[in-house]
């Protein structure tokens, strides 16, 4: 049988969540998935981003580190996790583009069966992460895909993170994840891989 498939497509302007995302490829990898990982793109011009110092050089270097998500990525996954900041207590709206340049796929039924998760940041404590996480799981259901959170399935989600998903709190300082933070991302990878693999062997997963 051929390889499992892991989109994980992610918006973050400090680092933050592009931590946690290298975090749940290392888990998904770790169980043999071929991972692509994906920043989507910012839609404003330079002069808003000249408004938050270092935006435009932290999304020059990572979109120096990852291409932007595509319907072709979505398509070859057989599991699909989104990443985001929390925008008000909801996705970001760059994340949310992407979803919705996917409506092609959901009308061809392509995304059917497939493994969907999520993860996110924010920047205070009960800034908005469970809201944000449940919030990106309708989407998911709309597309089709079978959401698999995180639960509390492995004794790293006692410590850290939702049981919707992993998360991070930055203190307004961008900091980076903790230990903690990561142990939960990188669960969070396993167990989608894990759920792909059995929907992809049984046959569940909609052909690209």
């Amino acid at each position: 049988m051929s390889s499992t498939n892991v989109l994980i497509a992610f918006y973050s302007r400090s680092g933050v969540t592009e931590a946690l995302a290298k975090g749940v490829a290392e888990g998904a990898a770790k169980e043999g998935a071929e991972v692509r990982l994906r920043r989507v793109r910012e839609f404003v011009g330079p002069e808003v981003m000249a408004q938050a110092p270092g935006w435009k050089e932290s999304a020059e270097a990572m979109n120096a580190r990852y291409p932007a998500p595509t319907a072709d990525d979505a398509a070859w996954a057989d599991a699909i996790v989104l990443g985001t900041p929390t925008r008000f207590g909801n996705a970001s709206a760059e994340l949310k583009a992407y979803i919705d340049s996917l409506g092609g796929l959901w009308m061809q039924g392509k995304l059917n069966g497939k493994a969907g998760a999520v993860f996110g940041s924010t920047s205070t404590i009960h800034g908005g992460n469970e809201t944000t996480l449940v919030s990106l799981y309708i989407p998911l259901a709309h597309l089709g895909l079978i959401i698999v959170p995180t639960g509390y399935a492995d004794p790293s989600v006692f410590k850290a993170g939702t049981p919707y998903g992993a998360s991070s709190v930055s203190v307004n300082e961008a900091r980076p994840p903790d230990a903690d933070d990561l142990a939960v991302a990188r669960w969070e990878g396993k167990r989608v891989t894990l759920v792909a693999k059995a929907l992809k062997s049984a046959g569940l997963i909609a052909a690209a």
